[in-house]
């Protein structure tokens, strides 16, 4: 009772600057976490959690040598973080230096539709699926990626089928890379993509499927691949892949995750209205 009587003597006490300031680290926290629990900076924290629990519990069971070794590691922590985890330090900062500010505080404009740009993608991968031709092809979202820019070759271009199977022809000079598609446009061609490490991988992946995996590992991008052996078409989200997808498969999954939810709903609206259509069509037709 006397813990409870302290909170609320000193939730009285408050004035308006605290329940501001409270409401801003809230703010802070709600856009911030979904970042790192995208990307490798979940590995700084977690490795954080684990020490400050382990001081802890050896202090309390009185193991002194282990618990010193601990406190030693704390007081230099930031240090030890810095050294251990630097890449993932620089990705994350690099995401968060990219996001745009309108982004982040919800109110950036409507992007660009996605549903004309998906069906173009899925068509120009069913052709190269069906001729086995290699592609490595990333969505970039929230994650602006500008890193992987200087690695390729920028281009600036409307999406279409023709294009993406240009980029891709095994002649060309840009197939070996990826290519980046960012607010609506095929933004940069020839890109080199991080390769995972995850031990979870089949050995049969070869190079492309590492790379598109690694980038959704580092980033909330969807990487489309297409492989070059099997003609398979996989989708890597999250360091998940997601192999042997259908075109029709790849078009629902797709805008699941690039488009807006009003989008998708209108694109369903538009879906059922045209099969009512072909429907009524037909029955006209046999009578």
């Amino acid at each position: 009772m006397n813990v409870i009587e302290d909170m609320l003597q000193q939730v009285t006490k408050m004035q308006w600057s605290d329940y501001l300031d409270i409401l801003i680290v809230a703010f802070l926290l709600y856009k911030i976490l979904p970042l790192i629990r995208s990307t490798g900076a979940m590995r700084i924290a977690k490795t954080i959690v684990v020490v400050v629990v382990l001081a802890w519990v050896t202090g309390l069971l009185e193991l002194y040598t282990i618990s010193f070794i601990l406190n030693q590691f704390l007081q230099v922590g930031l240090i030890a973080v810095v050294i251990l985890f630097q890449p993932e330090i620089r990705r994350t900062l690099d995401h968060l230096g990219s996001m745009k500010i309108k982004k982040f505080f919800g109110t950036e404009k409507a992007t660009p539709e996605m549903a004309p740009i998906v069906a173009q993608t899925v068509k120009a991968c069913e052709v190269m699926s069906r001729e086995k031709v290699g592609a490595l092809i990333v969505f970039a979202r929230d994650n602006r990626l500008d890193e992987y820019f200087k690695t390729g070759t920028m281009i600036d271009a409307q999406v279409s089928e023709q294009l993406l199977r240009n980029v891709f022809f095994p002649k060309a000079a840009l197939h070996d890379g990826a290519v980046i598609i960012r607010d609506g446009r095929v933004a940069v061609a020839g890109c080199v993509l991080p390769l995972s490490d995850s031990n979870r991988l089949n050995a049969d992946l070869g190079t492309r499927h590492r790379a598109g995996v690694g980038m959704s590992e580092v980033s909330d991008a969807v990487v489309v691949i297409v492989s070059e052996e099997t003609g398979t078409i996989s989708v890597a989200l999250g360091g998940m892949l997601k192999r042997h997808l259908a075109p029709q498969t790849l078009e629902r999954l797709l805008l699941h995750e690039l488009c807006p939810e009003e989008e998708l709903l209108n694109q369903e609206n538009l879906s059922v209205r045209l099969r009512q259509k072909l429907q009524k069509k037909s029955k006209e037709e046999r009578k």
